[in-house]
């Protein structure tokens, strides 16, 4: 049986690189439209299914007035760049490389910014979901 194994700055498409590591050819982090959602492992688990994703930010943030209200926990780990998120009730939260946050079952929050010169990576554990969302954005136990 195989062990998953990779490297969550490997495969990042073109223009999601710091500038100092792009050729020359490659577009600017900005150009990217939106952010990209990559699931890493998927496992079943007693309390709901336990989902790993990185996701890639390139300036996005949730829009004005959208909060996420899951009804799973979550983690955030941001590997690279910058971001702000904000938990309802509470100020934004800087986080840069190596700062995490838990996210309770429940808790609204949104992605106030992404820095839109420095791609941001993101580490997610999505922990007790019941059924994973087809897309981004969508599967918020409401």
């Amino acid at each position: 049986m195989s062990v998953p194994a990779g490297n969550l700055l490997a495969g990042l498409p073109s223009g999601a690189l710091p500038a100092r590591s792009l050729p020359a050819r490659s577009l600017p982090a900005r150009s990217l439209p939106d952010e990209i959602f990559t699931t890493l492992v998927e496992t079943a688990a007693s309390s709901g299914t336990v989902r790993i994703e990185r996701i890639l930010s390139t300036g996005q943030a949730s829009p004005d007035g959208f909060w996420y209200d899951q009804g799973w926990d979550e983690f955030v780990l941001v590997v690279q760049g910058a971001a702000r998120l904000q938990l309802e009730g509470e100020a934004e939260r800087a986080l840069g490389p190596g700062d995490w946050v838990m996210i309770p079952a429940r808790r609204r929050h949104r992605v106030a910014w992404t820095d839109p010169s420095v791609p941001t990576v993101w580490l997610a554990m999505h922990i007790g979901e019941k059924q994973p969302p087809e897309t981004p954005g969508q599967g918020e136990d409401q």
